[in-house]
């Protein structure tokens, strides 16, 4: 397929910024935000029916003209499916520094920890263009955390040695107490990172450090949602993928063909597979929680439909045309015109019927984004 396959005009105003949440005014003026993780809006997709579900049933099987909530998602599984998670953990990799002896101010985003003995770091930077071998780069003011540039990588990538005399540990500690939530660059130009982001950027089953961007699909999922998930006898599988920045890179070739994945860091242990595999063997629900979970699973499916242990990285790049063989319900949400992200959802559920999707979803006012509405992709 074609990268202009996947143009449409998304609104400024349906990029969301913030998680679902109801604001309270305190007495002093002061706003309060209450986070919901799993209020935003859910839209089901039909795979084989070719049909697409926006509204609640009433008791006559007609819609009742409300939104479906993110919560209804449960109502499509049974006892027996399986959820497969991303515990990937995020870490505050966007940084703020200054230059020596001109005082720029340079933003350095973390990317991964080369050798843990000598400090070193692949890194972004920017703007790019200042900084050269050699320059040190100075952090929290006067403090003691000083980089040293060592290496150009890319045309913004820079590798560093931070400077910094103790245990590994106490590094990692205050390099983090640093910095600041990932957020995409489509929020953070239009408004700066919290705290709060810090704990909304990141799923309730974050376990596994070493991503730089979040498993957005699993942003929604509550504890309350999940404790529901288990009553109703829903089993889960957790596998880890170290989510990298290659889904937000713009695609630069018309033909999808010739577009090269950034590969990622992936962990399938034993454990999930077998609570994978037996789900598929009697015939159950296999619901691959987001796109870095899709890719993860194609990459380790064998060639008997079965989830196979895997340690190493994957830069699988999944568009229509695609024949899967693990998964077959799909949780995505709203991605940006001619993402990555947009292209594998397009591929599970089928172009023709997810671009429609997306045109309701820009009709009727759903939100895009990390912090965006659901799609839910159901075998039926």
């Amino acid at each position: 397929m074609k990268l202009s396959q996947f143009k449409f005009k998304l609104p400024e105003a349906q990029i969301a910024l913030e998680p679902p949440h109801r604001a309270f005014k305190n007495e002093d003026g002061t706003v309060e935000k209450v986070y919901q993780r799993d209020a935003c809006r859910l839209m089901v997709v039909h795979r084989k029916g070719q049909t697409i579900d926006m509204y609640k049933k009433g008791a006559d099987g007609k819609d009742t003209g409300e939104y479906l909530g993110f919560r209804d998602a449960i109502s499509y599984f049974d006892e027996g499916d399986v959820f497969v998670f991303n515990d990937t953990k995020v870490f505050p990799a966007r940084l703020y520094g200054t230059k020596e002896k001109t005082d720029a101010k340079i933003e350095v985003f973390l990317l991964r920890e080369l050798n843990e003995e000598l400090r070193l770091w692949d890194v972004l930077v920017e703007p790019a263009r200042k900084i050269r071998i050699g320059n040190k780069l100075f952090f929290d003011g006067d403090g003691p955390m000083v980089a040293e540039v060592i290496d150009n990588t890319t045309s913004r990538g820079r590798t560093l040695r931070f400077l910094y005399d103790c245990p590994h540990d106490e590094f990692k500690r205050e390099l983090f107490a640093l910095g600041e939530s990932p957020l995409p660059r489509y929020i953070i130009d239009r408004r700066p990172a919290t705290p709060d982001d810090m704990e909304n950027f990141q799923t309730i089953f974050a376990k596994n450090e070493g991503a730089v961007t979040a498993p957005s699909s699993g942003i929604h999922f509550s504890r309350e949602m999940m404790k529901m998930m288990e009553i109703r006898g829903i089993n889960f599988s957790y596998i880890t993928v170290h989510c990298g920045l290659g889904n937000f890179e713009p695609i630069e070739v018309e033909d999808l063909t010739k577009h090269k994945m950034n590969s990622e860091q992936m962990i399938i242990s034993k454990e999930a597979c077998d609570v994978v595999n037996e789900a598929k063997s009697n015939g159950r629900r296999v619901c691959a929680v987001g796109v870095s979970t899709v890719r993860a699973t194609e990459t380790a499916v064998g060639t008997d439909g079965l989830l196979k242990e895997y340690d190493g990285w994957t830069n699988k790049f999944i568009f229509p045309p695609y024949d899967f063989g693990m998964t077959n319900s799909m949780i995505a949400n709203f991605y940006h015109p001619e993402s990555t992200m947009m292209m594998t959802t397009a591929a599970f559920g089928g172009y023709e019927i997810v671009y429609e999707a997306y045109r309701l979803a820009v009709k009727n006012g759903y939100m895009f984004g990390c912090y965006g509405d659901a799609l839910l992709i159901v075998d039926d």
